[in-house]
């Protein structure tokens, strides 16, 4: 093994990130080294770019670090503690931290452990290298043989985190209701299958991007409307029963346009889920603004259960994963294509 690897890392804060040279980390007693297949980019990977320091400290996190928090591969060493993984295995990484022992992380809620908002990949280093640590084991997740770890990494944020929003709304979509998904790019994409496979709700897409309605139907979305049309409130309860409106409504975008959209398209008892965080806000009363007996969440990531179940969907071939492979050399162009909007899909920064 070589004694030094490639790393696309932050240096310092709001410095663009750069290709640099750094030792190839040595496994710990408890800890895994993962040599990276694989590692999808994510929006959040831009805003962090532009982070202040204050921030970015206030978060835990440490400069530098590398980026990258969509990965998978191969484990490459163990230390002395470690049991259950050989040299060779394929695996996906659990980016968020986690405690493991909190009063949420025994209940299954290690999605809002008060360790979360640091991980591989922000405020730690993560998968944009040739080999990637892991301080515990219980971080890694088995692949099956039917996933190529090459692009199985896209499942553990961008397909967990839209499974867990779809999971949160499942109790109020009665059978034949209608779930609305808003902004169906990466994360959006796979909340339409995800609704598709766990409902027989009418599933109804909107974007501003005929191209990602395009993509939408053929995931499976019934029902697919311009984000940037007059009234599509008025449309979508159209497509419903009685012209209530949907039982579900799920934000992909979280722009102000978007929150007023989801909720003036939400039906009586329905559920609101804010995924996006384009940064909106709503001025005014809520009285009025919800529905009678609507609930609405929001949340960052997901939790490990998630993650397994949306891994076992993928291997049983019920989970399209549209992704654009990019040699590590060209990470930067990767980053340009996400930044411009041009992908279907997530990109995917793949290493030699």
């Amino acid at each position: 093994m070589a004694q030094t690897m490639a790393a696309y890392r932050i240096g310092a804060w709001t410095e663009r990130p750069t290709t640099v040279e750094v030792p190839v980390p040595e496994p710990g007693p408890s800890e895994v080294l993962v040599k990276v297949a694989g590692c999808g980019l994510c929006h959040s990977d831009l805003t962090m770019i532009e982070l202040p320091g204050e921030i970015g400290e206030l978060l835990g996190w440490q400069v530098p670090f590398t980026l990258g928090h969509e990965t998978a591969g191969y484990v490459a060493a163990t230390g002395s503690d470690v049991s259950g993984y050989a040299e060779g295995d394929p695996v996906a990484l659990v980016s968020p931290a986690s405690c493991g022992v909190c009063r949420f992380c025994e209940r299954g809620l290690d999605s809002v452990c008060p360790e979360r908002p640091y991980g591989r990949g922000y405020g730690r280093d993560g998968g944009l290298a040739e080999y990637v640590l892991v301080d515990d084991a219980r971080f890694l997740v088995p692949l099956d043989p039917a996933l190529d770890p090459v692009t199985a990494g896209v499942f553990t944020d961008a397909g967990a985190t839209s499974f867990h929003g779809v999971r949160r709304v499942l109790p109020r979509v009665p059978a034949g209701g209608t779930a609305v998904v808003i902004g169906v790019g990466g994360l959006g994409g796979f909340a339409v299958q995800f609704l598709r496979r766990l409902t027989d709700a009418r599933v109804v897409a909107v974007d501003t991007d005929p191209a990602q309605l395009a993509r939408a139907a053929e995931l499976g979305a019934h029902e697919t409307l311009p984000g940037d049309a007059e009234n599509v409130p008025l449309a979508i309860r159209a497509l419903t029963d009685g012209g209530h409106g949907a039982d579900a409504v799920l934000d992909f975008v979280g722009a102000t346009a978007t929150l007023r959209t989801g909720l003036a398209s939400l039906a009586p008892g329905g559920s609101f889920g804010l995924v996006g965080a384009g940064g909106g806000g709503l001025d005014g009363p809520w009285f009025g603004t919800l529905p009678n007996d609507a609930e609405v969440f929001t949340f960052q990531g997901s939790s490990q259960a998630d993650l397994r179940d949306v891994l076992a969907l993928a291997a049983s071939g019920d989970i399209r994963n549209d992704v654009t492979l990019y040699p590590f050399s060209e990470v930067d162009a990767a980053y340009k294509a996400l930044h411009d909007g041009t992908l279907q899909g997530r990109a995917v920064v793949t290493l030699p």
